[in-house]
């Protein structure tokens, strides 16, 4: 009972910890003068993902690159089918009013990256300066849209930037900053050693902790953001946060984590996980490019094929 209540405690202290950097980065930032746009682009993007990214970087230095690798494959799917079905069976979700085309050709490029990478059997030091190297182009290309006023994506003016506070002092947003740093490794460190020793205790591989536990648990943020949004009818701007967060995930956390260790491809990833993934992605097309909404029944249907997945996963 332990390991579970340790690795729920890690969870806990690893999203607090993420929403306190991204809160005291997002202002400390904005006190220094730089672009609310900018900042939406690299510093909440980070710190958002930074819960995934402290957790494969604490699982490839404890050993357990499985875990790693089945964060951020788990936690993409987990985007699309649970982040998204789940809000949609409670309200209709308008996805239409935001252009989110570009971004996505750019994550399902990113997706058939990874997954080309990821048949040379190991995502090593070369892997990573490839995906680094895709994440630079990414960001390059949208600081040059974001400049040119000219942007495929939801306007975020400082105002939409959660978290903002004008009035904020700078020693609570050096507290913040603080709490952040410190919670992010602590928490990414009970959960791993935990997770692991759960994965143990049950027969089952660290990988299939990272697609499920670990990958679901670093989604809720995600999550509870997309349903307050669906009962607030502003739902237009979920479709291109998860598009946006998986395209990161994939090339910005398994490329950072790349080059603190090598992390092997398990084969089952690659007769599974990979594809599911990638078909999740595929889903996504005819809300990107054809302005669907995402109905109840889309939310029954993504619901429904997450739930499968799991089953698949744990028999």
């Amino acid at each position: 009972m332990m390991p579970w209540l340790l690795s729920g405690l890690g969870l806990v202290i690893l999203l607090l910890a993420g929403d306190s950097l991204v809160k005291g980065a997002v202002n400390l930032s904005l006190r220094l003068g730089v672009p609310a746009l900018i900042v939406s682009l690299t510093i909440v993007a980070f710190g958002t993902s930074a819960p995934e990214l402290l957790i494969s970087v604490q699982a490839v230095l404890d050993g357990v690159p499985g875990l790693a690798l089945g964060n951020v494959v788990g936690s993409n799917t987990a985007n699309i089918l649970l982040v998204l079905g789940i809000p949609a069976l409670l309200a209709t979700m308008h996805t239409s009013e935001c252009d989110t085309r570009k971004t996505y050709i750019h994550m399902i490029l990113a997706s058939v990256l990874f997954i080309g990478l990821a048949y040379r059997g190991v995502f090593d030091w070369i892997a990573a300066l490839v995906l680094l190297g895709a994440l630079a182009l990414v960001l390059g290309d949208a600081f040059r849209d974001a400049y040119n006023h000219s942007t495929s994506e939801c306007d975020n003016p400082e105002e939409d930037l959660e978290g903002v506070d004008p009035d904020l002092p700078m020693w609570r947003i050096l507290i913040f900053l603080g709490l952040g740093l410190i919670g992010l490794p602590l928490g990414a460190n009970l959960l791993v050693e935990n997770a692991t020793v759960i994965a143990k205790q049950y027969g089952i591989s660290d990988t299939v902790i990272g697609l499920t536990l670990v990958a679901i648990g670093t989604s809720l943020p995600e999550l509870a953001t997309t349903v307050m949004a669906a009962l607030r009818r502003q739902a237009d701007v979920a479709l291109g946060n998860v598009i946006g967060s998986n395209m990161f995930n994939l090339l910005a956390i398994i490329g950072i984590a790349a080059f603190v260790g090598p992390i092997p491809v398990d084969p089952e990833f690659m007769r599974l996980d990979f594809w599911v993934m990638l078909a999740a992605s595929f889903l996504l097309l005819p809300f990107v490019f054809f302005g669907w909404n995402i109905t109840r029944a889309w939310g029954v249907l993504l619901s429904v094929l997450y739930v499968a997945y799991l089953v698949l996963l744990l028999a």
